[in-house]
């Protein structure tokens, strides 16, 4: 299924009262999810859409390959604990986490992942330099997919 498509569903479904959506098309299955509301106190403020692929199909799921392997192994990189929206500041407005050639230690926060209305704060496992930052803000994350590289010091 085209992301672009799925961005266009997303786009006319914003400004309506749909909460969910889910299509299947050849086979492949997703299922759009609209936050309306806040039903508990969110702090945080930010568009909540959850993008969840309900069926994968394993030849279709594919790695980075924008680097070659030698470029990925001098850094350490920090991948996606969990499908969701990846967001690089705390709130709208604020200042992202990090910023590439940043110095990070272990357990410093460098981002957070959205999913089912939980905020995620995802942490360097490494000291080290944010060699490259791989997500735009507010794009939709898939489990393993590399979020950071981190040169380790």
């Amino acid at each position: 299924m085209d992301k672009k498509f799925i961005f266009e569903i997303i786009e006319k479904i914003k400004d309506t009262n749909i909460e969910e959506i889910e299509l299947e098309i050849e086979g492949d299955k997703v299922r759009i999810k609209q936050y309306l509301g806040p039903k508990e106190v969110n702090t945080f403020q930010m568009p909540n859409y959850a993008f969840q692929p309900v069926a994968e199909k394993k030849e279709e799921v594919k790695t980075s390959e924008c680097n070659t392997k030698e470029e990925n192994k001098k850094y350490h990189v920090i991948k996606s604990p969990l499908v969701g929206t990846f967001y690089r500041a705390p709130s709208p407005g604020a200042p992202p986490f990090v910023e590439e050639g940043d110095m990070v230690s272990k357990g410093q926060v460098l981002c957070i992942i959205e999913a089912l209305k939980v905020m995620n704060e995802i942490e360097s496992d490494v000291n080290g330099r944010v060699a490259k930052i791989l997500v735009e803000n507010g794009q939709p994350v898939e489990y393993g997919q590399e979020l950071f590289y981190i040169e380790v010091q």
